[in-house]
């Protein structure tokens, strides 16, 4: 599995766990806030989550331009160290 893989699979598992999303409605390509209907309380306490996760302070600027799930999964890529 690539990085951007096992990425993809944890933020999945975060929102579907989380926020109670169904999986099959989990894609790249879903907005946040339309489709999952996530406000940006749950989107502070997903960063938290993914802070948690990757041990990694994430600064608020880099979660602006956030809109998809994809968007997430190449946020937190661009924060790690590769592999």
């Amino acid at each position: 599995m690539t990085k951007q893989q096992t990425i993809y699979a944890e933020v999945s598992t975060l929102l579907s766990d989380l926020f109670e999303i169904d999986p099959q409605d989990i894609k790249p390509e879903s907005r946040l806030n339309e489709d999952l209907d996530l406000d940006s309380i749950d989107a502070v306490d997903m960063i938290v989550h993914l802070q948690k996760k990757t041990g990694k302070k994430i600064k608020p600027e880099e979660f602006k331009s956030v809109r998809t799930v994809q968007d997430v999964v190449d946020a937190v890529g661009r924060m790690l160290p590769d592999a």
